[in-house]
């Protein structure tokens, strides 16, 4: 039967996505002069698997490069080799020539072919020994590395075998040929017009069948071992072998047995169209071992090996991490059919509220019951779009490396609180934000080595990224150990511009200047930064994503860039308040608490408009009723509610009508369905069917300067 492979592309992407940001995150972990073994067999398991699943579509550009790094990773895990710090960036070099190729079948992007012959021409010479380092600008044609020594034993445990392949292309026979001729000492003839290949190894059957895999379907094979009577296999056993041999497959490559098993179960990808149910298996391999039990060799079966604990820690974490592939936009659609369903629920509620407890106590237990049931279903569906921070975070390890090497520094770049989860839309639009700060500390924060030694500092910088869950917020720091921010040079900076600066500015408020458009207090422009650009787009972004952003720094300790975010933009819990005949609502994650102030409390400053002072301190009185021009039934502070709230370290106090409830709300998109409002970041439907807006109580602190400097505030408290 002929499968249309098309339609694995995708999954072929994602796969060997993974599995060079796998072999990034290994390699930039490895210890060049004591390498883990386990480590170096996962990157040879992930050039191996990425090589075998190009093959099985064609790709040849990936496994032409594939190859060659698997010949110098073969000769170093199996120690031929030591491995080095020139190994290293090589492979890494390697990784993101494997990215563009990929990124070039996938996105139809350009893919620089000097760039992969250089590459190419590189691991060639590292894998004879030396480096060439004026590796010539040569296409992808160039002629494949020659293969590592096999050893083959002369002890009489080399077996002999004889392979004879279907019907297939000159490029298969090639490229079987290449991959057969790793295990021993192979020859080829044409035999009756078919290509027959024999093969002197200290490998078994399974080897052969696992590497042939790749390109055709086992049961087209037929193989022989010469010098051993009737050991040609059956079709059955060809099909036991390859289940057994599935570590050296496409989509998992670990090769312990624990692995395998879990592999099996899920081998519906369609990549081979000779597996069965079990119970067709068994009975179809009852069937043809029948007629043939006295003519097939015995089978040895092998001995049972050892797992060393750490290994079985990480296959136990392998096993317990199992995903399905979902689109997004599917996980959108029943995160907005649960949206829905809360606030049919609410309306329920709300209806059933005004009935008779006693005479409808089992419909109100009813109601109470779907309320539990819709809110545990609307937190789990929420939980699908949850990703950890580790997604982020992973990108940054390679770049730190980069960017330090090419400006001579020493940096270790650590991590904290990578599993934290963010919602998925959020942290697609972090990476930017995050990736200009941590450039922003390694070009300016981290001083030079001879810098850090002339100030008593280590000669090596340290630089962080943590994530941790703050209430309903996650805060994402970036931490370094540099110089600090200068305030005289910011404020210098800040006079040339014209910026309203003053010297009695509080460092919070100094620190605060670098957001501004075009502000940089670099020195000399670099292709890493110094022209201003960026500084204001992080906080521009950040702040359209309902974040906060937070700078600490101490001149000759380092600086703290903290960046506060909800943790999901699609619900949110919020207070209801009315004002006049309008609710609204004001997210939780900003309210402090409410009161009713006395007369006393409440005091006008000329030109300033009113504050009202809570436990000795005077915060600005907003009237929501002045903001949004409408008739309140309250106009003096002391009659109706004050609710104080906080935002980028500031605190205002709302004057409010009421206080109707505490609920968990669902998030809608005004600008999409209508206009964006000032002071308005979306709106929800509520338990009567009603629209009430969300309060953007960022923008509401804000602008409540502004506010004041227009004498909004200007009405006299009454006596």
């Amino acid at each position: 039967m002929t499968i249309d492979m098309s339609q694995f592309f995708q999954v072929f992407f994602d796969e060997t996505e993974e599995l060079l940001a796998e072999m990034e995150k290994l390699l930039l972990a490895i210890d060049a002069s004591a390498p883990d073994e386990e480590d170096l067999n996962a990157i040879f398991r992930a050039a191996h698997s990425i090589k075998g699943g190009a093959g099985t579509f064609g790709l040849t550009d990936l496994t032409d490069i594939t190859h060659v790094l698997e010949n110098l990773l073969d000769r170093i895990r199996k120690g031929e080799m030591p491995l080095t710090a020139e190994h290293v960036d090589a492979f890494l070099v390697a990784k993101d020539v494997l990215k563009m190729q990929l990124d070039g079948h996938r996105l139809h992007t350009p893919v620089d072919q000097d760039q992969v012959g250089d590459v190419r021409m590189l691991l060639q010479s590292l894998s004879q020994g030396h480096v060439s380092h004026a590796a010539p600008s040569a296409s992808i044609e160039i002629a494949r590395a020659p293969a590592p020594e096999v050893h083959v034993p002369t002890d009489g445990s080399a077996r002999k075998f004889r392979i004879e392949l279907p019907e297939v292309s000159p490029r298969d026979v090639e490229a079987l040929s290449a991959e057969l001729g790793l295990l021993g000492q192979i020859a080829r003839v044409e035999a009756a017009g078919k290509t027959v290949f024999t093969l002197v190894t200290a490998e078994g059957q399974e080897d052969i069948i696992a590497i042939c895999s790749f390109i055709l379907n086992p049961d087209d094979l037929n193989i022989t071992e010469l010098d051993r009577p009737a050991a040609a296999m059956t079709p059955a056993q060809l099909k036991a072998a390859q289940e057994e041999a599935q570590g050296y497959g496409f989509f998992d490559p670990i090769d312990d047995a624990a692995a395998k098993a879990a592999q099996e179960e899920a081998q519906g990808y369609g990549f081979f169209d000779n597996f069965e149910m079990p119970a067709m298996k068994d009975a179809k391999a009852g069937e043809a071992a029948a007629p043939v039990a006295a003519a097939v060799a015995p089978v040895v079966a092998p001995t049972e090996k050892k797992v060393p604990p750490k290994r079985e820690e990480k296959l136990a974490h392998n096993q317990e991490s199992t995903s399905i592939r979902v689109g997004i936009e599917k996980v959108d659609q029943l995160i907005n059919l649960v949206g829905e369903l809360v606030i049919t629920q609410a309306m329920i509620e709300q209806r059933t509220g005004s009935l008779d407890p006693m005479l409808h106590e089992r419909l109100h237990n009813s109601v109470s019951q779907l309320t539990r049931n819709t809110r545990d279903l609307q937190e789990a569906v929420m939980s699908i779009r949850m990703m950890p921070m580790d997604y982020v975070f992973s990108r940054f390890p390679r770049m730190v490396r980069d960017l330090a090497t090419k400006l001579g520094k020493r940096i270790e770049f650590v991590t904290h609180g990578a599993a934290t989860e963010l919602d998925k839309g959020l942290i697609e639009r972090i990476v930017d934000p995050l990736t200009h700060l941590v450039r922003n500390s390694i070009d300016h924060g981290i001083e030079m080595p001879d810098v850090r030694r002339a100030a008593g500092k280590s000669e090596t910088g340290k630089l962080s990224l943590s994530a941790a869950h703050q209430g309903g917020n996650i805060v994402i720091e970036v931490t370094d150990d540099g110089g600090g921010l200068n305030r005289e040079r910011i404020i210098a900076k800040a006079r040339e511009r014209g910026l309203p600066v003053s010297d009695s500015m509080s460092d919070a408020d100094v620190w605060q200047l670098i957001f501004a458009p075009g502000f940089s207090t670099a020195e000399t422009v670099t292709d890493v930064s110094g022209r201003g650009v960026g500084m204001d787009v992080v906080k521009r972004n950040i702040t359209a994503m309902g974040g906060v952003v937070d700078i600490r720094s101490a001149k000759g300790f380092g600086t703290t860039i903290s960046i506060s975010l909800p943790l999901t933009l699609a619900i949110l819990d919020g207070m209801s308040i009315k004002v006049g005949e309008e609710i609204y609502i004001l997210p939780l994650g900003y309210v402090v608490e409410s009161l009713q102030p006395a007369p006393v409390d409440i005091k006008e400053i000329a030109g300033q408009g009113r504050v009202v002072k809570v436990r000795g301190d005077y915060l600005p009185l907003i009237p929501l009723y002045q903001v949004f021009d409408i008739e309140p039934r309250f106009t003096n502070p002391s009659e109706g509610i004050v609710v104080i709230l906080e935002s980028e370290g500031r605190k205002a106090a709302l004057f409010i009508d009421d206080l109707v409830g505490q609920q968990q709300v669902v998030v809608k998109n005004l600008e999409s369905n209508y206009r964006k409002v000032a002071g308005i970041s979306g709106a929800t439907i509520l338990g009567d069917g009603g629209v009430s807006l969300i309060i953007d109580v960022a923008a509401l602190l804000r602008s409540s300067r502004q506010l004041s400097d227009e004498s909004i505030f200007s009405e006299k408290v009454p006596s």
